[in-house]
């Protein structure tokens, strides 16, 4: 089964990391990867721009509306997801676990399900 691991921190508190400091985990994130790649079990994954650089389309009972930036103001935002191929949500749990260990500080994964997922549309 997919799973989407979704990963959320304090942008803020990422943004104020030294180049240095970004590089190393994104290498210790990128030693996670080559682990469930060498297993063929590695999809997609993205690093999203922060939250000032989006845009939101609401959708209410009317037309829907665009505001610029997130909708939600949270101290937590969504930067980022890996698209995994495990045999179980034990895997999935343990996939994201090594990620958490590997980018410091706070934050969260979260794991869910893929229900639709259209590969051949990719590139």
């Amino acid at each position: 089964m997919l799973y989407a691991v979704l990963c959320y921190n304090d942008e803020n508190a990422v943004a104020t990391w030294s180049k240095e400091e970004d590089d190393a985990c994104m290498a210790r994130l990128g030693k996670v990867e080559d682990g469930m790649k060498a297993k063929g079990k590695m999809g997609p994954v993205a690093r999203l721009l922060p939250t000032t650089s989006a845009t939101t389309l609401r959708k209410t009972s009317g037309e829907p509306f665009i505001i610029d930036g997130p909708f939600a103001e949270t101290k937590e935002q969504f930067l980022g997801f890996y698209i995994a191929d495990c045999d179980s949500l034990e895997e999935a749990m343990a996939f994201a676990k090594d990620l958490a260990e590997a980018n410091p500080g706070a934050g969260g994964y979260e794991i869910r399900p893929v229900g639709i997922f259209h590969p051949s549309e990719l590139g």
